[in-house]
């Protein structure tokens, strides 16, 4: 089967390439750290051989799972802020019908989520929705605890136990939590709800291979075991043994680390398929989080093509040059549309009369990427043969193992998020949380 591609030459225009060839050593040290486990983080590298180590009694556990949430639902919620929902919806959003929400001859149960956010009218506006719906949940998170996400699983599960009754909400539950402790682990055991583990050595960020991300993609009605085929090919395609001259991901990872020590501070991820908005989501995550610390870190934000050319193009192709882009790009669609031939021609479009629409987008992307480097923008390309289960899977991988390598590369631990509790301290002292009483008063004071 093809695999992605990685296209690093439209960079050498702006970065030396022996610079990226002398990359070779540290990359493949860097690799090797991560498969030794003696860099910096070594507790949270569960993912790194995740895919392969997954068996067929597991994929089958999680199957059967999501078929009896398939048949007794019309609407599954997915409860998790970050890592617990970004991956999931990324490849579920990647891989839906756009309007899928608007068909009337549906089989699968529709996916919502919640827990990603404290909009009061949001949470109000999905009750209302799940009123007239015969919904279930699947609840993602280690501690239970995450303010987000309880909120959101407290409502949602009174809820559901109000309108099936308590015995029949329990079988609509699914959480997905710590193996053995935790305020969600505590009242999965208490009420028999079916659980599945988020192993300790696993990052939210990087654990869409594991139940967080396979259970919801599993019950949207897409091939899991696809999915992680791709993931271990990939696997091996970046293992330790592979030379640097062969490995993407090693590539990857010492081109844009090159490129931030040239000044560009920021990557733009850049699809023209506008079915990649969450994986594009889910990738500033990963590198966000893992990278932006020690008051380092490429800024990761993220475009889509060519929507975003008619907002953001201008300050791309004319601002300050400290940007790059990697480009995600997929060589064929899953359909076919030709452009009609109108005998009035008052759009002046004839010319595209017969052609297909994928062609014209693809002479747009070209087009894009050529404008970009000539306005000193340097380009990285990413090209995935289609867009199915098993491409997605490899390119989850492939990100995952290059944010590895790239962290290291940095002098980072690119698998701890120190910064992400600081915004909590303030918010309980602000909300007067039992335990934080010095804090309430000295923000008060401040404020």
């Amino acid at each position: 089967m093809k695999t992605i591609k990685l296209s690093i030459d439209k960079a050498f225009a702006f970065i030396d390439k022996q610079k990226v060839t002398a990359y070779k050593m540290p990359a493949e040290a860097a690799n090797l750290a991560l498969h030794r486990a003696t860099g910096r983080g070594s507790d949270f590298l569960g993912w790194l051989n995740l895919p392969s180590s997954i068996d067929e009694a597991h994929l089958t556990d999680l199957e059967n799972t999501a078929q009896i949430l398939r048949k007794n639902c019309e609407v599954v919620v997915v409860i998790g802020i970050g890592g617990s929902y970004l991956g999931a919806r990324a490849v579920i959003d990647a891989l839906s019908n756009s309007f899928d929400w608007l068909l009337t001859d549906r089989k699968s149960p529709i996916i919502l989520y919640a827990g990603q956010n404290i909009g009061e009218d949001y949470l109000y506006e999905l009750q209302q929705l799940l009123k007239t719906k015969k919904f279930g949940i699947i609840s993602i998170s280690k501690s239970g605890t995450t303010t987000e996400p309880a909120l959101a699983f407290r409502l949602l599960k009174t809820q559901l136990e109000e309108q099936q009754g308590k015995e029949a909400a329990r079988k609509l539950i699914v959480a997905i939590t710590d193996k053995s402790r935790g305020a969600l682990r505590t009242l999965a055991t208490q009420e028999g709800y079916k659980t599945f583990v988020i192993a300790d050595n696993i990052g939210g960020r990087y654990s869409v291979l594991s139940p967080v991300g396979l259970l919801p993609i599993a019950v949207a009605g897409f091939d899991i075991r696809q999915l992680v085929a791709g993931a271990v090919e990939m696997e091996n395609e970046t293992a330790v043994e592979v030379p640097f001259e062969q490995n993407l991901s090693a590539q990857y990872a010492a081109v844009r680390n090159e490129l931030y020590q040239n000044g560009k501070k920021t990557e733009i991820l850049v699809n023209f398929h506008p079915k990649l908005h969450y994986l594009s989501e889910w990738w500033k995550q990963l590198f966000g989080e893992s990278e932006g610390k020690e008051n380092k870190g490429i800024f990761p934000a993220s475009v889509d093509f060519t929507t975003d050319l008619h907002s953001m193009g201008q300050w791309i192709q004319e601002g300050e040059r400290t940007i790059f882009e990697t480009v995600i790009s997929i060589n064929e669609t899953n359909h076919i549309t030709v452009f009609p031939n109108d005998p009035s021609n008052l759009d002046g479009l004839n010319f595209l009369a017969g052609k297909r629409v994928d062609e014209v987008n693809k002479m747009a992307e070209l087009g894009t990427m050529i404008a970009h480097i000539d306005g000193g923008v340097p380009n990285l390309k990413v090209v995935l043969p289609k867009l199915n289960e098993f491409y997605l899977g490899e390119i989850i991988y492939f990100f995952e193992k290059a944010c590895g390598i790239s962290g290291y590369l940095l002098g980072v631990n690119p698998f701890d998020q120190p910064g992400v509790e600081a915004y909590k301290k303030n918010m309980f002292a602000l909300l007067e949380k039992p335990g934080y009483e010095a804090e309430t008063k000295a923000i008060k004071a401040r404020l």
